[in-house]
C-alpha cells in the first residue's frame, strides 16, 4: 500500500499555485515573441498582493511552510481574497487545513475571475478522487488562459496523475515555452522525467540545471539536482549536491534529511541518524515528526524492523508535543502507517494488529475534522485495505478477500481510472501468500507500479512463476530506485540480492 492518503492529497493540491509577474517569453517553436499571462489575482489590496506574490515564489520552489506565513498575511490584509485562501490550502500541512481554506476560497468567489473559480473546482477533485474531472477542468483552465504557464503546469500535473506522462510533458513544455525561466515549470518537467515512465535522467538533470539557472541563489534547485544524482545511483555526487544546498541555506532541513537518506543507502547508519537528528533540530511544526519517521527507516535499512516499529510508535506519541493541533492526526498517521507496513512485511502480526488499532482512530479523527463525505469514504476504504493485508498475511484468505471487496465497493464509483489499483494489489497479495504465483501476476500488473513496493511484489510473483528474466529486471529497478520510503526501505536489500542472482 502507499503511504497516508492525505499526504498524496496535499502534494497534489500544490498544483493550485498562482502568480508570477507577467513575463515576455521567446517562443522557440515559432520564433515569435509571446506575452505570457498569469491567472488573475483578484484583490484590491496592494499589500495583500505583495504578500501573496512572496508566498507564491516560495510555494513554487517547494517551500510550503514558509509560503504559508505570507498567504496568512495576504488574507489578513484582504479577508475576501479567494486566491489567498486557495494558496493557503495548497500549502497546507494537513487535510483539515486544506479543506478549511478551500472552503474559505469558495465562499469568497463573488466578483472573482473565471480562472480563480476553476482553480477552486480543481482542488475540490482531490477530496473525492475525481481525477477525470480534474483533467477536464485543467483543460478548461488552459482554454481560458492559454498564455499562462501556470495553467499548463496544472494540466500537466492532472495528466501525470493518470500516468499520461507523454501528454503531461507536452504541457510542461508549453509552460517552458511561455516562461523559460520559471523555476516551477523547469522542476515540474524535471520531476516528470525523474520519476515517471519512460524515465530519462539526462533530461531530468537538464531541467533541474535550468531551474538552478533561473534562480542560482535558491537552495532548492541544488537539492533537486541531488535527487537526480540519486536516480543515477551516483550517491556521493547526490550528497555533494545536498551539501551545496545547505551551503546556500543552512536552515534547509530537508537537504540535511536527504543526506541521511544517502547514508542509509550506503550503510552508514550512525551517520544517517546524525543527519536525521540535525534535520529534526532545524525542522518546524510537522516537519519534526515527518523527519522522525525517516530516521526510523534507517533501522529498516539496517534490517532491524522491531526497532523501527518501536521508534515509529514513539514518534507518533510525541507528535502532540511539537505539532500544531490541526496537523497532529496527519503526523501520527504517517508514523503509524509506516510502522504498520513494516510489521506486515516482516510478518510481525501481533505488532501489526496493535498498530492498526492505533492507526484507525487517528485517520478517522482526521477525516471527521475534514468533514467531507467523500474524504471519509476514502479513509474507510484505506482502513479496509490494511485489514485485508493483515488477514492475508495471517492466512485467512476468505477474510482478506471479503475486506478487499468491501474496499472496492467504496471506490468503484470514483471518476478515476486508477481507482482499482489498491484492490488489485490486495488480490495479488492473497494469491502470492497462497503461492499461486501465476494468478498473482495479472493482479499486480493492474496495481500501482509507480510504487516500488508493488513493483517488488510483481517481481516476486514473476520469479515464483518461473519468469526469471522479467523478475530480475524489476528487482534491479526496485534496488536502484534510491528514493526513501518505507516500501523502498523494506525491499531494497532483497531486491539487490535477487536482481544480481545468476540465471
Amino acid at each position: 500500500m502507499t503511504s497516508v492518503r492525505i499526504h498524496a492529497l496535499l502534494a497534489a493540491a500544490i498544483v493550485a499555485g498562482a502568480a508570477h509577474a507577467q513575463a515576455v517569453a521567446v517562443s522557440e517553436k515559432a520564433g515569435s515573441v509571446a506575452r505570457a499571462e498569469e491567472i488573475p489575482i483578484t484583490t484590491a489590496s496592494s499589500s495583500a498582493r505583495t504578500h501573496f506574490t512572496l508566498g507564491q515564489r516560495l510555494l513554487d520552489v517547494g517551500r510550503p511552510r514558509e509560503a504559508r506565513e505570507y498567504f496568512r498575511l495576504a488574507v489578513e490584509q484582504d479577508p475576501g481574497f479567494a486566491y489567498g485562501y486557495l494558496n493557503l490550502a495548497a500549502a497546507a500541512a494537513s487535510a483539515p487545513e486544506f479543506k478549511e481554506n478551500l472552503d474559505r476560497a469558495a465562499a469568497n468567489l463573488a466578483g472573482k475571475s473565471d480562472g480563480e473559480r476553476i482553480l477552486v473546482d480543481i482542488n475540490r477533485t482531490f477530496l473525492d478522487n475525481n481525477a477525470e474531472r480534474r483533467v477536464e477542468l485543467a483543460e478548461k483552465l488552459v482554454k481560458t488562459h492559454p498564455a499562462s504557464a501556470r495553467a499548463w503546469i496544472i494540466l500537466g500535473n492532472a495528466q501525470g496523475a493518470l500516468n499520461r506522462h507523454e501528454v503531461a510533458r507536452k504541457a510542461y513544455g508549453k509552460a517552458i515555452e511561455l516562461e523559460p525561466t520559471m523555476f516551477l515549470a523547469q522542476s515540474a518537467a524535471g520531476f516528470s522525467y525523474l520519476f515517471n515512465e519512460p524515465r530519462d535522467f539526462a533530461k531530468a538533470k537538464w531541467h533541474m540545471e535550468q531551474a538552478i539557472a533561473a534562480d542560482p541563489q535558491e537552495a532548492k534547485g541544488y537539492e533537486q539536482l541531488g535527487d537526480v544524482y540519486r536516480a543515477l545511483n551516483q550517491l556521493e555526487q547526490a550528497r555533494d549536491a545536498y551539501s551545496r544546498a545547505v551551503d546556500k541555506d543552512a536552515k534547509l532541513a530537508v537537504a540535511v534529511l536527504k543526506k541521511g537518506h544517502i547514508n542509509s543507502f550506503l550503510g552508514n547508519y550512525d551517520e544517517a541518524r546524525a543527519a536525521y537528528d540535525a534535520a529534526i533540530a532545524d525542522g518546524k511544526e510537522v516537519e519534526k515528526t515527518t523527519y522522525g519517521v525517516y530516521r526510523a527507516y534507517a533501522s529498516v535499512h539496517a534490517t532491524q524492523p522491531a526497532a523501527a516499529i518501536r521508534e515509529l510508535t514513539a514518534v507518533a506519541r510525541s507528535a502532540e508535543k511539537t505539532v500544531p493541533a490541526k496537523q497532529v492526526n496527519g503526523a501520527k498517521a504517517f508514523a503509524l502507517v509506516s510502522a504498520l507496513q513494516i510489521a506486515l512485511h516482516n510478518d510481525l502480526l501481533e505488532d501489526a494488529e496493535r498498530v492498526l488499532a492505533l492507526y484507525g482512530p487517528v485517520v478517522r479523527a482526521d477525516a471527521k475534522a475534514v468533514n467531507d463525505a467523500a474524504n471519509t469514504r476514502l479513509t474507510e476504504a484505506g482502513i479496509l485495505a490494511w485489514e485485508s493485508q493483515l488477514a492475508a498475511r495471517r492466512g485467512d484468505f476468505a477474510k482478506a478477500l471479503g475486506k478487499a471487496k468491501e474496499h472496492k465497493a467504496l471506490v468503484e464509483n470514483d471518476q478515476n481510472p486508477r481507482r482499482f489499483e489498491t484492490f488489485h494489489s490486495l488480490l495479488g497479495l492473497i494469491e502470492l501468500r497462497k503461492k499461486a504465483f501465476a494468478e498473482a501476476i495479472p493482479h499486480y500488473r493492474q496495481a500501482d507500479l509507480t510504487d516500488v513496493y508493488q513493483k517488488y511484489h510483481l517481481a516476486l510473483a514473476l520469479e515464483g512463476a518461473g519468469q526469471s528474466d522479467e523478475a530480475r529486471k524489476l528487482f534491479q529497478d526496485v534496488a536502484s530506485w534510491n528514493f526513501n520510503s518505507v516500501g523502498f526501505a523494506l525491499t531494497r536489500k532483497d531486491a539487490m540480492k535477487r536482481g544480481t542472482a545468476a540465471n
